[in-house]
């Protein structure tokens, strides 16, 4: 069927354990303009007089036409709508660092942002996640004998990985030629004999990519490296490197690491620091379980689904899984009594990446919530993000 150019927008977003979705056909230009809203099992199709959009739904996605309830006008948004709908497929969230799979045979690691490759041809024989940061603590609390683990760190051998909320460990003896570590400022620390400072280098340096000098991680020890899980893609070493938008990248990981932690931990309020203790984002997951489909602006009456503008290849028959967080930005003085409330709060869970890396998340947390209907884009006093983690 031809279509002239629509521009009407349809943002459908689906809840699979309510079996129930929200949709919304925004913008149009007045409230009593003429339109034409034909709601299938399979598809969605709104004619006005500018044009047609139609969206055809994932094969997994089906609407319960006959269940339309709660029509209204909502300014600055247009046609709000909720019914019935049937999401039967529940993606399985795969691990960020699939242990059974990568432990099989070689894998190489590569900087995300260039391609660059850090470790060549690693074979791992043991991928083992890392306890809790406190973990230290519990041996404390449920031990009657002294900690037989106290100042013992944990350290991977040769061929292994350890796994932690947001990064890797890894032992570089053999590699010590690819990640070139950059040496941290000197530390001055007063010495209490003598009326005069000591420089004393810090115990970590950061490990800098050679070709696009990103921060990939830290030194741990003389062996041992922290690569932090947005900065590195761990591939089989008979794969080509996979290219993925940064920012795609980036919320991808961190809505796979939000979900995993709430799940594990039942913990659901986190805040993002950088690796210099500086609290930058706090953030609070609300639920793992939507599917959003939102169409695109073209001259094509068969709309595209995407998050962000990075997607915007995507075929026209995907959506995306999305877990819903609600933010609130850190920086420049902002919210520094919640942040501190949160920092102090033991049920917060608290998640370290790069300082970049955390800017960059922010500008991908305000760019996404652009992105909603405005009437979507606020609960309380907090900023919405429906962060996208695959594909349907």
């Amino acid at each position: 069927m031809a279509a002239t150019a629509a521009e009407t927008r349809v943002f459908l977003e689906v809840r699979r354990q309510l079996q129930s979705a929200l949709l919304v056909l925004g913008e149009a230009k007045e409230e009593d303009m003429p339109m034409d809203i034909s709601i299938m099992p399979s598809s969605l199709q709104v004619k006005t007089p500018e044009g047609c959009t139609e969206i055809r739904l994932p094969a997994e996605v089906r609407l319960v036409p006959s269940s339309c309830r709660g029509l209204q006008f909502v300014a600055g948004d247009g046609l709000h709508l909720r019914l019935q709908a049937r999401a039967e497929f529940c993606p399985k969230l795969v691990s960020v660092f699939n242990q059974s799979s990568q432990a099989q045979g070689c894998c190489s690691f590569y900087c995300q942002s260039c391609g660059e490759v850090i470790i060549k041809d690693r074979k791992l024989l043991r991928v083992l996640p890392l306890p809790s940061e406190n973990w230290g603590a519990l041996v404390g609390e449920w031990c009657c004998h002294p900690d037989p683990f106290a100042n013992k760190p944990l350290h991977p051998q040769e061929n292994d990985c350890f796994v932690g909320d947001t990064f890797f460990l890894v032992n570089l003896r053999a590699d010590l030629g690819h990640p070139r570590p950059e040496s941290s400022p000197v530390e001055m620390r007063r010495l209490s004999s003598k009326n005069h400072f000591k420089p004393e280098p810090k115990a970590n340096t950061k490990v800098i990519c050679k070709r696009c000098k990103v921060m990939l991680g830290e030194t741990v020890s003389s062996e041992t490296t922290k690569f932090y899980m947005t900065e590195i893609i761990i591939q089989p070493s008979d794969r080509s490197f996979l290219i993925i938008p940064r920012s795609q990248f980036v919320q991808s990981v961190i809505a796979q690491c939000l979900v995993e932690l709430s799940s594990a931990r039942s913990t659901f309020r986190f805040t993002i620091q950088g690796q210099d203790g500086r609290v930058y984002i706090l953030l609070w997951l609300l639920n793992s379980d939507s599917l959003v489909i939102e169409s695109l602006r073209s001259s094509k009456c068969i709309k595209k689904f995407p998050l962000l503008e990075d997607s915007m290849k995507a075929d026209s028959t995907s959506a995306w899984s999305a877990v819903k967080v609600l933010y609130q930005p850190c920086i420049k003085s902002r919210n520094e009594k919640l942040a501190s409330s949160w920092e102090s709060d033991i049920s917060v869970h608290s998640l370290t990446l790069p300082s970049a890396t955390c800017l960059e998340l922010l500008l991908i947390l305000s760019r996404n919530n652009a992105t909603l209907p405005p009437s979507l884009r606020h609960m309380n006093s907090f900023q919405v993000w429906n962060s996208s983690f695959s594909r349907v």
